[in-house]
């Protein structure tokens, strides 16, 4: 039977479990060159954030980024962020500007692009305002946790609770140093779609919890986590799959062919979040969220029974009967080959 007709059946044997310490150790490296980008080169604020003037105007004249700066520079303004856009204008941020160098510094650019004072188009923000988006992004966030981690405390049990907001935080952190290492420019756009990213995280992880809940029950005590912990990834995986393609397919149309083949640049930071914490919430569920769910779960006490056990069977060459087998189908067959007998009817009582 090929392998995408045993996925789609959840019959595939894959060991998710066994090389977690890998998972670990590859999580490990990226979330600390995540972490050290963030502290040290910070990230690439927009102009909402960190406050200043933006000025888009024409060019006419043809008008290099040198020569833009080379005019900046003659008024002292030549630390200006300077941009060529495809549309054939300039666009030039710097920091905020006095009124009357605010009008120094547009009319000079409206000299070197050959256009008028009037074609300008200027946008000036504070930087109170980008403090305002990141404190109501905050305040967002904290809330989020806390109703999520009481939600699955409550559905599931605390453990789970905690493996997921594990991974979650894995995924923004990850996400953040994509943003940091690369360079992308952080705007409100972005912080939206980290925000729309955290659903998305825990869907998968949520999943593959409840499948092993019900896996635990059909189990009767004859089975380990670990074990247990395999068989519902495994069961889920086409599931995740489907999910994350058909979630990844609309979002990079929207990144890749929206943003950069018809320059749709306000589409590029919301798609971009998107893209980037997508494949880092599919990652996560599948080698973050229960392998570490599972390494707390076997030092139970209830759990280290069952490994015993387990492997009072492998020594004995015992095999646990299929996990959801009817009660008949459970009874052990030993070494000498005879097919155990039948259970005895027993006679209905009048």
């Amino acid at each position: 039977m090929s392998t995408v007709r045993l996925l789609y059946r959840g019959e595939t044997t894959f060991d998710f479990i066994r090389g977690r310490r890998r998972w670990y150790l590859v999580s490990g490296v990226l979330l600390s060159i995540s972490l050290l980008s963030v502290l040290i080169r910070q990230f690439d604020q927009s102009i909402d954030f960190t406050g200043g003037t933006i000025v888009d105007v024409e060019n006419r004249s043809g008008a290099t980024v040198s020569e833009v700066r080379d005019g900046l520079s003659a008024i002292g303004q030549g630390g200006a962020r300077v941009q060529l856009t495809e549309s054939g204008r300039i666009l030039v941020q710097t920091e905020a500007l006095e009124p009357a160098t605010q009008d120094e510094f547009v009319g000079t650019l409206a000299d070197i692009a050959g256009a008028d004072f009037g074609d300008t188009n200027v946008d000036a923000v504070g930087p109170t305002f980008g403090a305002e988006i990141t404190r109501r992004a905050i305040q967002a966030l904290v809330v989020f946790l806390i109703v999520i981690g009481a939600f699955i405390s409550w559905r599931f049990e605390w453990k789970m609770a905690l493996a997921a907001l594990a991974a979650l935080f894995h995924d923004l952190l990850l996400t953040a140093g994509v943003y940091s290492v690369v360079g992308f420019e952080v705007t409100p756009a972005t912080v939206i779609a980290v925000l729309t990213i955290l659903a998305y995280s825990l869907y998968d992880t949520v999943v593959v919890f409840d499948k092993m809940r019900e896996n635990i029950v059909e189990s009767r005590g004859k089975h380990t986590f670990t074990e247990i912990a395999n068989l519902s990834m495994n069961q889920v995986l086409m599931r995740s799959i489907n999910t994350s393609l058909t979630s990844l397919l609309p979002v990079g149309s929207l990144l890749f062919i929206g943003s950069y083949l018809l320059g749709a640049q306000t589409l590029r930071e919301f798609a971009l979040a998107l893209f980037i914490g997508i494949g880092a919430g599919t990652y996560s569920s599948i080698f973050i969220a229960t392998p570490l769910l599972t390494s707390w779960k076997e030092t139970e006490e209830e759990w280290v029974r069952a490994r015993r056990r387990t492997a009072r069977r492998s020594e004995g060459s015992l095999e646990p009967a299929p996990i959801g087998a009817a009660p008949e189908l459970a009874i052990e067959t030993r070494e000498t080959g005879a097919a155990p007998r039948p259970p005895k009817k027993r006679k209905k009582q009048r």
